[in-house]
């Protein structure tokens, strides 16, 4: 199997940082938090007009096509500068489960934003305030009726209870598993980018802080702390990059593990190492701290895909 990126996915990753670099992402994400999103539907255009919202929308409709490999691309560039909103839900999970023309090119075009629960493992609908169009995911896809407001440990991620209304399409259980298990992919690509950014963000503050006349980057152990997180982002990627050449249950279930454990060490680590600052609201690292602790959760936790890991082991295949 072929690990390293194809020239034209290494263009678009580098696109997409020189976009997101120069946004100001933490003062979205803020903003978008305290429920001002106007800057944040202004990124969702820009990231339109360069096509990541189209990347899952087929060519007949105003889409790119594209690969699992190339949403796994964009969503670790998502994770790593912390770009707020249902971008799983909408870039990812819609153009694999929706069918109308219209709501398809409007995904292409970044004027549709769609969000969805899907009990039992995502009961709840990500940022259906803001969102053109909510969907409940059962044995049918059907409109939801958006209920009240409930907190989430990462306040940039507005959750609202859902009841079904009107059926717009069925869905068989094949597709609905197919639809999740890319849902998982591309949570699985933004820890992991989530975990990139809280590493290179401890680096640079081990190298800036001094204790006692010294840099503490230059401490042993600091050191130590810093490449065991190396380690692990390392270890994941290939996992996720072999799923999404060759998707399967258990192939997703474990990247999707590998890249939760991965950032959790990334989180604890980096909180560690700046100390007390590390969680306070003026320090961006608490942005990917909550968002982190968030993400394990979604799209199925560690456990029920390690449960599906063994599953698959158990059948042999």
């Amino acid at each position: 199997m072929k690990f390293r990126l194809s020239a034209e996915q290494r263009a678009f990753a580098e696109a997409l940082d020189a976009l997101l670099g120069s946004a100001d992402v933490p003062g979205v994400t803020r903003s978008w938090a305290a429920k001002r999103p106007e800057s944040g539907l202004l990124l969702w255009k820009q990231l339109a007009e360069l096509g990541v919202t189209a990347l899952g929308v087929p060519e007949e409709h105003g889409g790119v096509g594209g690969t699992p490999v190339d949403l796994i691309v964009a969503f670790e560039r998502l994770g790593y500068h912390g770009v707020p909103g249902p971008v799983i839900e909408s870039i990812a999970a819609a153009p694999a489960l929706l069918t109308d023309a219209a709501l398809l090119s409007g995904l292409a075009s970044g004027d549709a934003v769609v969000t969805f629960a899907s009990p039992p493992d995502t009961p709840y609908a990500l940022d259906a305030d803001v969102a053109t169009d909510v969907f409940v995911v059962g044995d049918s896809l059907s409109r939801a009726e958006i209920g009240r407001p409930l907190e989430s440990v990462d306040p940039s991620r507005h959750l609202f209870e859902v009841t079904t209304g009107a059926e717009v399409q069925p869905l068989t259980p094949e597709r609905r598993a197919e639809v999740l298990d890319l849902a998982s992919l591309a949570c699985a690509a933004e820890l992991l980018g989530c975990g990139e950014r809280m590493l290179a963000d401890t680096v640079a503050y081990l190298g800036q802080r001094r204790q006692f006349g010294r840099v503490i980057g230059e401490y042993q152990a600091l050191k130590h702390a810093a490449a065991d997180v190396r380690v692990a982002l390392d270890f994941a990627r290939p996992l996720l990059l072999g799923a999404a050449r060759e998707p399967s249950a258990r192939a997703i279930s474990a990247a999707k593990v590998a890249a939760s454990d991965a950032a959790q060490l990334a989180a604890r680590t980096g909180l560690q190492l700046h100390g007390a600052i590390g969680y306070t609201l003026e320090c961006d690292l608490s942005l990917w701290l909550l968002r982190v602790r968030a993400l394990v959760g979604c799209w199925g936790t560690p456990a029920v895909h390690r449960a599906r890991v063994l599953e698959s082991l158990m059948r042999g295949r």
